[in-house]
């Protein structure tokens, strides 16, 4: 199957794609500094280099493209007809460098979020923002995947392998997640 569009382009539009700040990523940063959640960016001297650090609360939030970082089940975590041996080596590439990260972090005692693009494209994302929150707040599981049209999230203790189970976090008032978090974006990891 030959491309739609010639090389020239179709390098230019690769070379758009951007590794950091990309818009879900955007999104979700506004929605946690609404509700008083403060953070860092990027920080270089954690495995990863992870989207979003919480030092306050020693976890980090990946913000995740399901084409590129495989969200299984995802429907846009589609493979291209094109070199399909080309897009597997790539992609296998891409989740096996995810799964050394989150390793890293979680054996230098850091929690791990990853929240997927497909649950970022609601209009309403406060089921996302509302769980992320809790579960930084409340200090659950070591690892949390919050994903899909469906709004739902997988914990675990340890590894990825659960169970999925349905968004229902008990969230305390946001004045009580403004004084709680008062005062962590100075904090240093």
């Amino acid at each position: 199957m030959t491309d739609v569009v010639d090389k020239a382009t179709r390098s230019r539009m690769m070379a758009g794609i951007q590794g950091k700040n990309t818009i879900p990523e955007l999104m979700l940063r506004k929605a946690l500094h609404a509700k008083g959640i403060r953070y860092r960016l990027h920080y270089a001297k954690l495995p990863g280099r992870p989207d979003i650090v919480f030092p306050r609360f020693k976890s980090v939030c990946f913000v995740h493209g399901c084409f590129w970082h495989r969200h299984p089940g995802c429907r846009f975590a589609t493979t291209p007809a094109t070199r399909p041996e080309f897009w597997q080596t790539k992609f296998a590439s891409n989740v096996a460098r995810d799964h050394r990260n989150r390793d890293e972090l979680m054996a230098i005692g850091w929690r791990v979020a990853t929240v997927w693009e497909c649950a970022l494209q609601r209009k309403d994302l406060d089921p996302v923002v509302t769980t992320l929150i809790g579960w930084l707040i409340g200090g659950g599981s070591e690892v949390i995947e919050i994903g899909g049209g469906d709004g739902q999230v997988r914990h675990s203790p340890r590894a990825l392998r659960s169970h999925r189970l349905q968004i229902s976090p008990q969230m305390p008032s946001t004045s009580q997640t403004h004084r709680r978090c008062a005062g962590s974006h100075g904090d240093n990891p």
